[in-house]
């Protein structure tokens, strides 16, 4: 009983990890967010290398931050941004999206204090708050 429970389970199993299509939405959210947060820490230590640069290339998603570069493939995602009062989304641009943290941690440019609000989309869809004072958390602003 136990090992045909088991194989039903494996091959149900099996169809969830054959598309990586669908884990890449939450990849890249997480990604956004990591990248995000190793910026914001370089500014509160009074790093330099005090921003994040997002790019959206054709077959892969970039983080910049701190000194270094993080790509994963994007499975045909996309990803847009929302900031506070504007209306729609747009795509992240292949030449790159910067933000920028103060001394204090907070979202210093593109608009000073501003809300960010990332989607990811694919076969699911996941967003991610980058608040003015430099919170990230997943969900809307």
């Amino acid at each position: 009983m136990v090992l045909v429970l088991v194989g039903v389970l494996s091959v149900l199993g099996v169809g969830l990890f054959a598309r990586s299509s669908v884990f890449s939405p939450l990849l890249a959210t997480q990604q956004l967010a990591s990248a995000t947060l190793l910026a914001q820490q370089a500014a509160l230590a009074g790093n330099p290398s005090n921003s994040v640069t997002i790019r959206q290339l054709p077959n892969s998603f970039e983080f910049e931050a701190g000194g270094s570069l993080f790509s994963i493939r994007s499975e045909g995602a996309s990803m847009a941004y929302q900031a506070a009062g504007q209306t729609g989304y747009t795509a992240i641009p292949s030449s790159g999206y910067l933000i920028g943290f103060d001394a204090l941690g907070r979202v210093a440019s593109p608009v000073p204090r501003q809300n960010t609000e990332f989607r990811i989309s694919g076969d699911s869809t996941f967003f991610l708050c980058l608040s003015s004072l430099g919170a990230v958390y997943q969900g809307g602003c």
